[in-house]
């Protein structure tokens, strides 16, 4: 939006709104150094040791990294997706990706053939990518079968959450929700997510006169989704290009059975068909993965007991919870971070050596490469003389308050809140600030 200046948000953490102009999907055009003293600003000034860039098709994430090399600073990189070799965009992607990656110092993929995929497009060395998956917050996606049993009358509910686009194989999905409700009468779907290819759901759906049976909820705030997921019993994720899924992780911790296709690093998310089916990326395979989940459904309805349904519920919901936590993946992080501060910092012509490597060493690609850091160097040049590093002033650390002296404070003191301790903290670190500039 236009929000603009630095914003703290719990626990310590800054974030800076920078005044770049998004072109598509949140993402900005190239600035072509313009950024270079903002981010060079912000480097000196927050101390920083590590630049992580997240996301091959970010502008912002390539500009960091070689700011961030030319500045003498270990940088790693997290990769979410998978891109292909056979096409224009995607060559020239990993061309960028290549030149970008020649002086990192570790990459972290969210599965193993994420991994595999950026070890061949960067022509990275193995030993330096890693993969560390992502993981869900077990806490906020929590079976409700209550809410199921009340909201369904007894009808199986088939939950699909997603962007309509595409990729996400909802051509796929148009395909299925006829053959599902036809040979099912009393299975129903609801279709959360919004996009280009809303218009061809609503087109099949009408076709097939099933609007009492498909509701389309549009797009879903984050903090409504487990509300969502809760009022189904299967879930369905259609992709045709994954290099994870999280959605898969929140299906199944709120108690769903998932149905999935079998694309990229899905069969690593969930143990199948414990917990999963794997499907084609054909229409009639998942249509029959979607059957044979709903037949397991009437199975265990069938029993006639309800508590063992919970408890099945609740048994999914706890292995997902021990399977995935953010505090493994933050460990797993830390790890990652260590090792790139040991390692020794790469001089100027260390990097110059590595960007003409770019592209085999065969072509312009590596030259080009070359010249752009020598036009960064140059630059940061001018800005040490513009600009000194020690007219900027750097920020003291914050060091909040925790959480339990601050509920004690306001025991002690009940017009105090956890708000005004925050705000008090940081107009102290202000008011350190002020005294430094004057």
């Amino acid at each position: 939006g236009d929000r603009k200046g630095v914003r703290y948000l719990m626990p310590g953490i800054k974030v800076y709104y920078c005044p770049f102009v998004p072109m598509t999907d949140q993402d900005c055009l190239p600035t072509f150094m313009a950024s270079l003293p903002l981010l060079r600003w912000i480097f000196v000034r927050e101390v920083i040791g590590i630049v992580h860039a997240h996301q091959a098709t970010s502008v912002l994430a390539h500009e960091s990294l070689a700011y961030a090399a030319a500045l003498g600073l270990k940088t790693v990189y997290t990769d979410h997706s998978l891109f292909g070799f056979d096409d224009v965009a995607s060559l020239v992607l990993n061309r960028v990706l290549e030149a970008s990656l020649s002086t990192v110092g570790a990459a972290i993929c969210v599965s193993h053939v994420c991994r595999e995929n950026l070890i061949l497009r960067a022509a990275l060395d193995p030993t330096m990518v890693h993969a560390i998956p992502n993981a869900v917050d077990a806490s906020k996606f929590t079976p409700n079968p209550l809410l199921g049993r009340n909201d369904n009358n007894g009808r199986i509910k088939v939950v699909v959450i997603s962007r309509l686009v595409y990729r996400k194989g909802i051509d796929l999905l148009v395909g299925i929700i006829p053959i599902v409700c036809k040979a099912f009468d009393h299975v129903d779907f609801i279709v959360g997510g919004d996009g280009p290819k809303r218009l061809a759901l609503e087109e099949q759906v009408e076709r097939h006169q099933l609007q009492e049976r498909v509701e389309f909820l549009g797009a879903v705030p984050h903090h409504e989704v487990a509300q969502v997921l809760a009022r189904g019993q299967v879930f369905v994720n259609c992709s045709l290009t994954e290099s994870f899924c999280i959605a898969l992780l929140e299906a199944a911790s709120c108690g769903l059975f998932v149905v999935s296709t079998n694309v990229g690093g899905v069969s690593e998310v969930l143990p199948s068909p414990q917990m999963m089916y794997l499907s084609e990326p054909t229409i009639e395979s998942l249509a029959l993965h979607v059957s044979r989940a709903i037949h397991r459904q009437e199975e265990i309805r069938s029993s006639g007991k309800k508590n063992e349904e919970t408890l099945l519920l609740w048994e999914t919901h706890k292995r997902i919870k021990c399977m995935y936590s953010w505090n493994s993946v933050a460990q797993r992080t830390a790890r990652v971070y260590d090792a790139v501060m040991d390692a020794p910092r790469l001089g100027f012509l260390e990097r110059l050596a590595r960007y003409k490597s770019v592209g085999h060493g065969r072509g312009l690609a590596g030259y080009l490469t070359c010249l752009v850091a020598m036009m960064i160097h140059f630059c940061l040049l001018v800005l040490e003389w513009w600009q000194p590093r020690h007219l900027i002033d750097v920020v003291p650390d914050i060091r909040l308050t925790s959480s339990s002296q601050l509920d004690d404070d306001n025991a002690n003191n009940p017009a105090a809140t956890k708000h005004d301790g925050i705000i008090s903290s940081l107009e102290g670190y202000s008011e350190i600030e002020n005294k430094k500039r004057n």
